[in-house]
């Protein structure tokens, strides 16, 4: 008996000195997303909401991406580069939106609204100011969640895709005013910077917000002497520190604003506003005295334009003439650069559909993820935002109220 009792012992000693099979944490399954990348019909949209890349980065973590032939065209994204990325291809415009998920760069139209069967998420722009009330009743009967990508917000609360597309349309007001400021194009006939013993390019930029600081950013990079208007003093004070450089600054003061433009080669309109239009805070008189050939490149016609003598043109005609200044006044500049805009977008849309498939669809990640929760504007085709049921006179509920009702 003390025998058996001793071999049991030495064995049970034994299995407890073995190694174990190692304990993992079981990893939450994943969601599987089916994607749909329409082409984008809206006047002169130029961009693709993603590129190649990441359609491969999705597809290799078991997503579904569905694009629509053609969707990548006009930023030089072949349907071969995106079949050999892992995207299926297809010539029908209603497969796409029949998608779990639709990811667009402009707000859906009516005829695509009707394509979609219904209870899906819905990415794009809003673009508020441009909508219709009908759009949200369409919405509405189709039980859309409704994610606007222009009210999304990153853990710092800054809106990291419109701050993206206000870098590139910042730079890219530089290289317009630059191309307008050649003789070949009508202009003075003058190299924007200057060279040594020639006077600089004077620039006045009205607005020291994204836009206003990549385009002084650019301006200061190319030799250009600066004048900056904001009638936010922790703005110019932020932009000053930033630099690293002391450029003048000043806040909107008409008879310093008057000063300045009369005597600029560039005037870059850079006001923002979140209530209504922009601002017009140079007058059809300024302009009339500036000098002949110079250029006025109004990036805030998509809210109206802060020059008086500024009308809406177009990527085909993109500028006119008034009292003999250059104006370009073209709204989303953006699209005049769309592979690099495409590729802006695309870094942020692929992460969020990484994390909304790891979170396990769209309700468990608006209820984790305050920066997308932001950018919700109906949910299950509910309006969530305060503003659109105010606007619109349409009935809405907060989104937490809902979002806590899928939990209880």
């Amino acid at each position: 008996m003390d025998i058996r009792k001793s071999t049991v012992s030495a064995l049970a000693k034994e299995a407890a000195l073995s190694p174990k099979e190692e304990m993992l944490e079981v990893a939450k399954k994943k969601f599987h997303l089916t994607i749909g990348i329409p082409r984008e019909t809206s006047f002169q949209e130029r961009r693709v909401a993603l590129v190649p890349e990441s359609v491969g980065l999705l597809v290799n973590n078991g997503h579904e991406v569905i694009v629509e032939t053609n969707a990548g065209r006009e930023s030089k994204f072949s349907d071969h580069d995106y079949s050999e990325a892992g995207a299926s291809i297809v010539y029908d415009k209603e497969a796409v939106f029949k998608s779990d998920i639709i990811l667009k760069v402009a707000p859906p139209s009516q005829e695509e609204i009707e394509m979609m069967p219904g209870k899906q998420t819905l990415i794009s722009a809003l673009q508020l100011s441009a909508q219709k009330e009908e759009l949200f009743k369409a919405l509405s009967v189709k039980k859309i969640t409704a994610i606007a990508w222009d009210y999304i917000q990153d853990d710092a609360g800054i809106f990291p895709i419109v701050r993206a597309m206000g870098e590139i349309a910042g730079y890219t007001s530089v290289q317009i005013a630059t191309e307008y400021l050649s003789h070949i194009n009508g202009g003075q006939g003058l190299m924007f910077g200057g060279i040594s013993g020639v006077r600089p390019t004077e620039v006045v930029i009205l607005g020291a917000g994204t836009v206003g600081e990549f385009a002084t950013r650019a301006a200061i990079g190319m030799g250009a002497s600066v004048k900056l208007f904001d009638n936010d003093i922790y703005r110019l004070r932020r932009l000053q520190n930033d630099l690293g450089t002391r450029i003048w600054s000043s806040t909107i003061l008409p008879s310093e604003l008057r000063n300045a433009i009369e005597s600029a080669d560039v005037v870059i309109g850079a006001i923002h506003t979140t209530k209504g239009r922009t601002p017009m805070i140079v007058t059809e008189d300024m302009i009339s005295n500036m000098k002949f050939g110079s250029v006025v490149v109004d990036v805030s016609i998509d809210q109206g334009g802060c020059f008086e003598t500024s009308r809406v043109t177009n990527h085909d005609n993109p500028v006119f003439q008034e009292h003999g200044v250059i104006h370009y006044c073209v709204p989303n500049i953006a699209a005049r650069v769309s592979r690099t805009a495409s590729y802006a977008l695309s870094n942020i849309f692929a992460p969020t559909l990484m994390e909304m498939g790891d979170e396990g669809g769209i309700a468990n990640l608006v209820g984790v993820n305050k920066g997308i929760r932001a950018g919700v504007y109906m949910y299950n085709g509910t309006v969530t935002n305060e503003t659109i049921g105010t606007q619109f006179e349409l009935p809405w509920k907060p989104l937490e109220l809902l979002i806590a009702t899928n939990f209880l």
